[in-house]
């Protein structure tokens, strides 16, 4: 087994592209959001309250990301009671609402964009709209 493994990283470039595709979209939509993107380590590179966003999103776009970085997949889809556990055991910062999706290029998790305010549908759809800007990044139905 090799000491070191080749990774990528998400520049601070990457994360202001992603963060403008999301505003683009919800400006389109005519949804504005609370947009947060992360590193894997879920360590905040971005972010934007759109005008009319709802405050209390700051909080959960943030924690969508921080979840969707951390565990690789999309909020929305942790098994239930699994999901309210680890919400509990990490004082809320993992969370299991729609909206957060991994950010995943060439099967590297190199960070996560978490989206709120809209309905869950629309924020996934935000969200999928900002990785469908990056070159080579997994995008998820």
């Amino acid at each position: 087994m090799a000491d070191t493994v080749a990774s990528l990283k998400l520049t601070s470039e990457g994360a202001m592209k992603l963060l403008h595709a999301a505003m683009a979209k919800a400006k389109e939509m005519g949804v504005p959001q609370c947009i947060s993107v992360v590193d894997p380590g879920g360590h905040l590179l971005a972010f934007a309250r759109m005008d009319g966003a709802f405050s209390q999103s700051i909080d959960t776009s943030l924690m969508k990301a921080m979840t969707a970085a951390s565990y690789g997949l999309p909020t929305g889809d942790i098994a239930a009671g699994i999901d309210i556990k680890l919400a509990i055991a990490t004082q809320g910062k993992r969370i299991n609402l729609p909206g957060g999706l991994p950010i995943v290029v060439d099967g590297h998790v190199i960070g996560g964009i978490g989206i709120g305010s809209g309905t869950g549908e629309q924020d996934k759809q935000v969200a999928n709209a900002a990785l469908a800007t990056l070159p080579g990044a997994k995008r998820f139905g």
